[in-house]
């Protein structure tokens, strides 16, 4: 399983340099602008505020599965600002990993799932970019990045570092959906490519996880028509129905 690195990575961003109201559309005259499907669309994501947030985790026992108190949830809340609206309150992927979350999702009465031929879900870590060392720690203004439905991974990838934001990573993505549902819409929904897995060879897999609404279909099952799921795309492939999604910043808690 790979772990989240400390280190800046060769072309990472640093936490903190990062601006937080930075969009991340491409240039009319970018070459591959080709490939985006045009203005992005209005979702209703807003997040609660961060004492909300906490007080969710905690009623989700997120703070048992990650070896924290409830307390230490609320007070980052309350340094950082209770009221805030700003931010998603997150934590560390190595005290709770995507499997330990992607069940708790929720829409209507469906739980959330990884696909079956995903087994290795808790080996997409963060890649590329600097997390705070925190066990808690602060996303700022999260988008979905319906811009880039219609361009692959490796094309929004650049828009987004050029514009001085970050990709968010799967734990990321899971914790604004346990927040705010709504992020997720049956054909807009998104990748979260911060998180990728590497081979034994030291390689990067090709794969990219993301999150969307199961049709129910395959090996998915009937029964899972509807509900949150946690699958993958390949790095260099398009989707029309996701987006590829991004943080402002991150800073500890």
């Amino acid at each position: 399983m790979c772990t989240a690195s400390r280190r800046p990575l060769p072309g990472s961003i640093a936490a903190g340099n990062i601006p937080v109201n930075a969009r991340v559309v491409p240039g009319p005259s970018h070459p591959a602008r080709r490939f985006l499907r045009g203005a992005p669309i209005t979702a209703s994501t807003a997040l609660p505020t961060l004492a909300a947030q906490a007080e969710r985790l905690i009623a989700l026992d997120l703070h048992t599965v990650a070896g924290l108190s409830a307390d230490a949830l609320r007070g980052t809340a309350e340094r950082a600002g209770a009221d805030r609206t700003d931010a998603l309150l997150a934590i560390d992927p190595a005290l709770a990993p995507p499997s330990s979350l992607a069940p708790l999702l929720r829409r209507g009465e469906k739980p959330g799932f990884v696909v079956e031929d995903m087994t290795d879900v808790d080996a997409f870590a963060p890649t590329g970019l600097d997390l705070p060392d925190a066990p808690l720690y602060l996303v700022q203004a999260p988008e979905r990045g319906d811009e880039f439905e219609n361009a692959s991974p490796a094309e929004a990838l650049e828009w987004i570092t050029a514009a001085g934001r970050s990709p968010l990573l799967l734990t990321e993505g899971l914790l604004w959906v346990l927040q705010v549902p709504e992020v997720l819409e049956r054909n807009h929904s998104f990748m979260t490519i911060g998180s990728r897995a590497r081979k034994s060879s030291g390689t990067l897999d090709s794969r990219t996880p993301a999150l969307w609404i199961s049709g129910g279909a395959g090996r998915d099952g009937k029964e899972r028509k509807d509900a949150p799921k946690l699958g993958w795309c390949w790095w260099n492939n398009r989707r029309t129905w996701l987006g590829i999604a991004s943080a402002g910043g991150r800073t500890a808690g």
